[in-house]
């Protein structure tokens, strides 16, 4: 359970403090405006602050950002996203997993270039596709100032830490416990003064979870809270938070198919709903728990497949572990499907379809 909540007075000398420490400390991102640009009148871009956390929903920082490059280089504006042809954007973001995402941008971007903008609070920006709770609660507040506390797993450390907000370690306790932390959270930017900003604060609040409220061995000597934080007079500040065990990763299995053809490889399209939705791949079997009895009763034609290796890939929710099967196709075979050339098929397909396709065309190399 959390302390008393923090007095008047000692709360806004805790905003003080994080908000002296984001000036001097806060991390120089490519879609952030730090607090001195913001000082001379530099507004955040909205577009750019949601493209980065859509981007970061399921990765991290340095992986990330060269993607994020790559997008505002390339769609500057979200008329610019909105403008773009699907099959860009998607091959675009290969690599960043969860295609749903991707999917939910371009589509987001249409109704924000049709409505002529981003919405400027959090609850009109959850009517738009693929915003949930979290996602708008940042935008909101990073890009518009909006007094809303986005709680993600940084900011979630930080405040656990702070009041000792623990659980009994159960899936059930520790709903509850998030649910008091984003109350403590809201706490603090409600009594945000006018001289500060709830974009600063959301920020230093990750800053401080990434940089020095780190989830093991955190650096509470040079912590601007330390003299607030609960969790530090305990003695004891890896204990929190206290999150449901996780529970066992399960493995799927299933066969993909490298086919080759005079320096060319043959990828298709997936179906556009469902997990890698409309992304393009090898020819692969179906996932199942259960290794197939036959892991060729789902390759393509004819061919002569041999066995390559295995790759494995960890989504979310489980890993996949898939059986590569290579083959030669001849000049004038018609297959359905897109022949790439094998840097172009490198280039367009997700990771997983990047591990399987390089391990059939670095065995195709060594039969020539």
């Amino acid at each position: 359970m959390p302390r008393q909540p923090i007095p008047a007075n000692g709360l806004k000398k805790l905003l003080t403090a994080v908000d002296c420490w984001y000036r001097r400390h806060g991390r120089n991102l490519p879609w952030r405006i730090g607090p001195a640009d913001r000082d001379a009148g530099r507004a955040p871009d909205p577009y750019l602050v949601w493209l980065s956390e859509v981007m970061l929903q399921q990765t991290t920082i340095p992986h990330a950002t060269p993607y994020f490059e790559a997008f505002r280089k390339r769609w500057p504006t979200v008329q610019n996203l909105a403008s773009a042809s699907w099959e860009d954007v998607s091959a675009a973001w290969a690599g960043l997993g969860y295609y749903t995402r991707a999917r939910n941008l371009h589509t987001c971007a249409k109704v924000v270039a049709e409505q002529g903008g981003f919405p400027q609070d959090a609850a009109s920006l959850r009517a738009l596709p693929g915003i949930g709770p979290y996602t708008a609660a940042a935008i909101a507040s990073i890009a518009f100032d909006e007094r809303i506390a986005p709680v993600d797993g940084n900011i979630e450390r930080v405040v656990s830490r702070l009041h000792a907000i623990g659980s009994d370690g159960t899936e059930a306790g520790w709903r509850a416990s998030k649910r008091v932390i984003s109350a403590c959270a809201q706490d603090m930017a409600d009594a945000l003064p006018n001289s500060q900003r709830a974009g600063d604060l959301a920020q230093a609040l990750m800053d401080l979870g990434a940089t020095i409220c780190t989830p093991r061995n955190p650096n509470c000597l040079i912590c601007p809270l330390s003299e607030f934080c609960e969790a530090r007079a305990q003695g004891d500040p890896d204990r929190y938070p206290v999150k449901a065990e996780k529970k066992a990763t399960p493995t799927r299995h299933g066969s993909a198919f490298v086919l080759g053809r005079g320096g060319q490889v043959l990828l298709i399209r997936r179906p556009p709903s469902g997990l890698l939705g409309g992304m393009m791949m090898p020819p692969t079997s179906g996932w199942s728990e259960a290794k197939p009895d036959d892991p060729l009763s789902e390759a393509p034609g004819g061919f002569a497949w041999d066995h390559v290796g295995e790759v494995r890939h960890v989504f979310t929710h489980f890993a996949l572990k898939l059986a590569v099967y290579r083959a030669e196709a001849g000049s004038r075979v018609k297959i359905e499907g897109e022949w790439l050339t094998h840097e172009d098929a490198l280039a367009a397909l997700p990771t997983v379809g990047r591990k399987a396709v390089a391990l059939g065309l670095g065995s195709m190399k060594g039969k020539r």
